[in-house]
């Protein structure tokens, strides 16, 4: 049983950030932080993939922390293309590291949340990185550790598999592809649970 989520305020680089904290159901193993779809389409911390992403993580033991990187909701700041996201991410790492201590890092995203994780990871250690939609070709995903945990649908609509096979293959990266998923994983939730779960 997931205990109750609840909101912190969290200083980041240009202000406080909203952000979601959903807790394990007993002792914190480890934190994650995991990063919400492209602004500019409407997307936040209740998103639904991100919620799930969450939710199964918090299952394992770990702080789940969904911040709205800054302009989104309630927190301070602009859009930044994700550059200034990432400054925020890193802020966020800070800050549950203080409250928690010095556990291991789960580092994860949705679409235009993996291009912003991604770019955490190259700054902080991280247990494991988490990238569900990555969104390649719309905006920049660097190489990646070779443990990464990839998810795409095979009918994603907005970014085409074929793109992120292109941005996978000289990395020798597997991806795992979801047989009949859209972008937002309508209807596969369940599926996409599974995977990350099996990542344990």
């Amino acid at each position: 049983m997931i205990k109750q989520q609840q909101i912190e305020w969290i200083d980041g680089p240009v202000g406080k950030l909203e952000t979601i904290v959903i807790p394990p159901p007993s002792d914190v193993l480890g934190i994650a932080v995991l990063i919400h779809p492209n602004p500019t389409q409407g997307g936040t911390n209740t998103n639904k993939v991100v919620q799930m992403m969450a939710k199964v993580i918090a299952r394992r033991g770990y702080m789940a922390y969904l911040p709205n990187c800054r302009g989104v909701g309630q927190s301070i700041g602009e859009y930044d293309w994700g550059n200034g996201e990432t400054d925020d991410v890193v802020a966020v790492i800070d800050y549950a590291k203080a409250q928690q201590g010095d556990l291991p890092l789960v580092l994860g995203g949705f679409s235009f949340g993996t291009h912003v994780a991604s770019q955490a990871r190259q700054r902080v250690e991280a247990e494991k990185l988490i990238l569900a939609g990555p969104a390649c070709k719309r905006f920049p995903v660097p190489e990646v550790p070779k443990d990464t945990l990839v998810i795409h649908g095979e009918e994603d609509e907005v970014i085409p598999l074929a793109d992120v096979l292109d941005w996978a293959r000289p990395q020798a990266l597997p991806v795992v592809v979801v047989p009949g998923c859209s972008h937002f994983f309508h209807g596969k939730l369940t599926q996409l649970a599974d995977v990350i779960d099996r990542m344990w």
